[in-house]
């Protein structure tokens, strides 16, 4: 019992929250953090498995897409398991699963069981996201969010800086299985420090899980991102493969539509009762509704831009997979320093002082790699580069920030789960859309580098196009504070 005249609040830190609260975000964090380094190593290292597995390139982006794929399937379940179970609980079985991918990753013999390590490392990191971007909202003040999104903005960046330059040199001395050797250990220690020291910071409710619901998920999203990869698949001058491909992409796209569709349907009558997978009542707020295209617009453009960049830096230009660690390495720094002085701008301001040189930036970086050739300035390519990291940096905080905070507390693990989701699909879409274009197009050109270097321009023209729209969405996206209140309400 306190004596009279004593305070028993627990103290604050600058953000708002306690400093239990702050150390459960930090620790979440840095899980995130080491998730997010696993994906950022193996972009780098894709060239190199091509290579020394004796495999396609439109084979070898499964090992990206399968990641993002097993992501966006996942995803939607996450709104549930949110709200069915502990904090510690989900945290632990998500470093659990990040964890034993990784290890079956680090003592993978080929290719098969590697993207199975890729799929179980996946299931982990679903959870992780919408995990921390759930525990921010509800436990962070909505004056101090932006800054505290700003620190998530930081992890972002600094994986991408960290993870390509580590995967270089560990792919120049030790081999690619190390690449997930040297991640394991730091994933292991989150996960024992993360058991200890975190606890709920929510709510539960008793729930069963619509099996149908997942089920129905899997096959429209799997079904589209599949029927993606397959463009282009047919080429190489061979009929029967050509008509196997286009029957295959007719296929895996009606599946992926028609399960979409009943997936939807299936949520609309279960959050009647509220016992949908994935409450789709987030989508009666126009503002969250408008922030999520937006955002997955970016996720299809950027995505698969970057992707493709380590891909022409070794194929065109011959770059080693140190040198293409190294050329994204100043922008990713770049970002994570920025990360929190946007966060504060966007606490004070709003959005569209962010968003709108952020969307010009991305679409004119990418309209530039639409020139690139086989002489193009590896200097210059680095400029580039650590300019389009910064309107990524301008864009992605305001963007998630904004998106779950026009919606009611109740439905933020909903919300975390539908953005992780656009997000992920859009960015599977689009590294399967432009890896395949860019196949496609270097195929049917003459051999040699010139090839790789006009099929990377076709891909890139692909990205830029899509990356237009941003420009006038950045216009008319508001922060949800700066609204009239009850303009965009979400139903009960």
């Amino acid at each position: 019992m306190a004596a009279p005249g004593t305070t028993t609040a627990p103290p604050t830190t600058a953000s708002g929250v306690t400093t239990a609260q702050s150390r459960v975000i930090w620790l979440l964090l840095t899980a995130a953090f080491v998730a997010m380094l696993n994906e950022t190593t193996m972009n780098v290292a894709i060239p190199f498995l091509i290579r020394d597995l004796g495999i396609t390139a439109v084979s070898a982006q499964w090992l990206t897409t399968a990641f993002m794929l097993t992501m966006a399937v996942v995803i939607p379940i996450t709104g549930f398991l949110l709200q069915r179970f502990t904090t510690r609980q989900v945290f632990i079985t998500a470093m659990t699963l990040f964890s034993t991918g990784t290890l079956v990753a680090f003592l993978s013999p080929g290719f098969e069981l590697l993207v199975v390590a890729r799929v179980i490392q996946a299931s982990g990191t679903a959870i992780m996201m919408p995990l921390l971007m759930t525990t921010i909202m509800t436990i962070v003040p909505p004056q101090h969010r932006g800054r505290m999104m700003g620190r998530v903005s930081i992890v972002m960046a600094l994986a991408p800086a960290i993870g390509p330059t580590m995967s270089g040199l560990i792919l120049q001395s030790l081999g690619w299985h190390w690449i997930f050797g040297i991640v394991l250990p730091i994933a292991l220690v989150s996960l024992f420090v993360g058991a200890r020291w975190i606890h709920n910071l929510g709510e539960t409710r008793t729930a069963p899980i619509d099996v149908a619901s997942v089920i129905l998920s899997a096959l429209g999203f799997g079904g589209l991102v599949f029927g993606l990869s397959q463009i282009g698949g047919g080429h190489g001058g061979d009929p029967d493969a050509a008509s196997t491909s286009l029957v295959s992409l007719i296929a895996a796209l009606t599946i992926g539509a028609l399960g979409l569709g009943a997936f939807i349907w299936r949520q609309i009558r279960l959050q009647r009762t509220d016992s949908a997978l994935l409450d789709l009542r987030v989508f009666r707020s126009g503002a969250f509704t408008l922030t999520v295209a937006q955002l997955g617009v970016m996720s299809l453009a950027f995505f698969g831009a970057i992707t493709l960049l380590p891909l022409y830096l070794q194929t065109v230009l011959g770059k080693t997979p140190l040198e293409t660690g190294l050329a994204v390495l100043p922008g990713s720094l770049v970002m994570g320093l920025a990360g929190p002085v946007i966060g504060r701008i966007y606490d004070r301001f709003g959005t569209q002082v962010l968003l709108v040189p952020g969307a010009v930036i991305v679409s004119a970086t990418l309209w530039f790699y639409t020139t690139v050739g086989t002489e193009t300035s590896f200097a210059l390519l680095i400029v580039v580069q650590t300019v389009m990291m910064i309107g990524l940096a301008l864009s992605f905080t305001p963007l998630f920030t904004a998106s779950l905070g026009s919606l009611e507390p109740r439905f933020y693990s909903y919300g975390s789960a539908v953005v992780g989701t656009v997000q992920q699909v859009a960015g599977a879409a689009g590294i399967a859309l432009l890896i395949t274009v860019m196949s496609s197009v270097s195929a049917a050109t003459v051999e040699g580098i010139e090839a790789d270097a006009t099929g990377t321009r076709t891909a890139f023209m692909i990205a830029a196009i899509i990356s237009l729209p941003l420009i006038a969405g950045a216009f008319v996206i508001r922060k949800p504070a700066d609204q009239v209140e009850g303009s965009a309400p979400v139903g009960h």
